[in-house]
């Protein structure tokens, strides 16, 4: 049938497609950011705990930032104790925004020997990436391995993300071997993926998700 001159013609209704369900957040909101930041035990009287506004663990992470081999992979510097400071400062100001989460490696009521944390955190995607650095007197007893194997704990089975990053440069072999002696799982290689000092470097990609032994 026609439409006569001036009627508006019937437009067919279509059902509409059907919108797929958002997925939910693997973590949710709030859930890294209350409470106090928790103390992580580990082997060998040596603990994870939060970064302290104190001088000791100020000059620990001068003295890293004055580190070569810390300053060239993790690039970073730190070149006085109020700029070692201001960064403890915002290391807390992350973790309060729900983007990172870092911890001193440190003996039992000592000053802190190295670092090990999430950055990069998403708790919607249930993913970050693990970083550590063990300052050069705590180098060779394992402590990297030991932290990087007990925050990946933490981070899958109490925070409940769902997968962890480690990213390193292949001219690092060593933190490859701490990598896998942690329990992760090599991806492949990233080219030319960071800008180092010296030009861009490739990147070895490790993961661990939940599940993995």
């Amino acid at each position: 049938m026609t439409s006569s001159p001036g009627t508006p013609t019937a437009v067919p209704t279509v059902a509409s497609a059907a919108v797929p369900a958002v997925a939910p957040a693997a973590v949710p909101a709030g859930r890294l950011a209350d409470g106090d930041q928790p103390v992580l035990p580990l082997s060998g009287g040596l603990e994870l705990r939060p970064w302290r506004l104190t001088d000791t663990d100020a000059d620990a992470l001068h003295a890293a930032g004055q580190d070569p081999a810390i300053s060239r992979w993790n690039l970073f510097r730190v070149d006085s104790r109020g700029q070692a400071r201001a960064r403890i400062e915002r290391l807390h100001e992350r973790r309060r925004a729900e983007t990172g989460a870092i911890w001193a490696i440190a003996p039992l009521g000592g000053a802190a020997v190295g670092l090990a944390g999430l950055n990069d955190v998403d708790l919607a995607a249930g993913t970050a990436e693990v970083v550590y650095w063990v300052l050069p007197e705590a180098r060779g007893g394992g402590i990297a391995v030991r932290a990087a194997r007990r925050l990946s704990g933490w981070a899958l089975d109490d925070l409940g993300l769902h997968r962890l990053s480690l990213y390193h440069s292949v001219a690092n072999p060593a933190s490859c071997r701490v990598a896998e002696k942690a329990g992760y799982t090599a991806e492949g290689t990233l080219r030319s993926a960071q800008l180092h000092a010296d030009g861009w470097h490739d990147l070895h990609l490790h993961a661990m998700i939940a599940g993995d032994a």
